[in-house]
């Protein structure tokens, strides 16, 4: 890592020290996989006490940009890893307040960005294979007396095997983390889908989704995403999106 010689001015020791992390990160001087200096010599080279580049290192190990190799030393991670997600989610939380049309949207941009990734990487035998939890979904939506819970989760398993088809530990987690963001306004959707007697459309809605990752139809991600989601409505109970 490259001295920097700038003054920290009213920013806290530990920030000033996190900021000059990002800097080497970004430009390169820092790759993952590399070793770290010491405590001493990151003291000496920064100016800041081994208090601060303890905390500064205890925080970036919390966020998945460094790991403690006991006994060799700090290396920086090399890929995604699992903490790296706890900050965006949380951040997303806070920040959206209680906006519905925004989940709705994160929701879309997320699925759409998994679906093309799914054509794109998955074999045609994997495809094939999502037909299983398709068939669980049909059956726990044609039944005589559907319960909400049974639905929706195959709905929740149908989906989480696209993830994996997608080939990509990190849409798998962000999607995964948008999934929990939207449990609620998905599992709603699913017990008034089921409530008014639509649980064969329900179904229907996750079969255009195999026929198109199955046909590999880039143009039909984008052509019926919006027509496989129902969000309620005042009238009828629930409505598809596109309508």
């Amino acid at each position: 890592m490259n001295p920097i010689g700038e003054k920290r001015n009213s920013q806290s020791a530990v920030q000033f020290l996190l900021d000059a992390f990002n800097r080497e990160l970004l430009s390169g001087a820092l790759r993952p996989g590399d070793q770290i200096p010491t405590e001493v010599e990151l003291s000496e080279q920064f100016g800041v006490s081994r208090n601060t580049v303890r905390e500064a290192i205890k925080i970036l190990v919390a966020m998945g940009v460094l790991e403690i190799r006991r006994p060799v030393g700090t290396y920086v991670c090399q890929g995604f890893t699992e903490p790296m997600i706890s900050p965006l989610l949380y951040g997303v939380i806070l920040g959206r307040g209680d906006s519905y049309d925004e989940l709705m949207d994160l929701r879309e941009i997320m699925e759409t960005g998994t679906l093309l990734t799914a054509i794109r990487n998955a074999g045609d035998e994997e495809i094939a294979a999502l037909s299983e939890p398709l068939v669980a979904l049909g059956q726990a939506c044609r039944s005589e007396t559907p319960d909400v819970e049974e639905v929706f989760a195959k709905d929740d398993q149908f989906h989480e095997a696209i993830m994996h088809l997608a080939h990509s530990r990190v849409v798998e987690r962000i999607a995964d983390t948008v999934r929990t963001m939207t449990h609620d306004m998905r599992h709603e959707s699913v017990e008034l889908m089921l409530q008014s007697g639509r649980g064969e459309e329900l179904y229907q809605a996750h079969e255009k989704l195999y026929r198109i990752l199955s046909t590999r139809d880039v143009e039909g991600v984008y052509r019926e995403i919006r027509s496989t989601y129902f969000v309620p409505d005042g009238e009828n109970g629930v409505r598809s999106l596109s309508e």
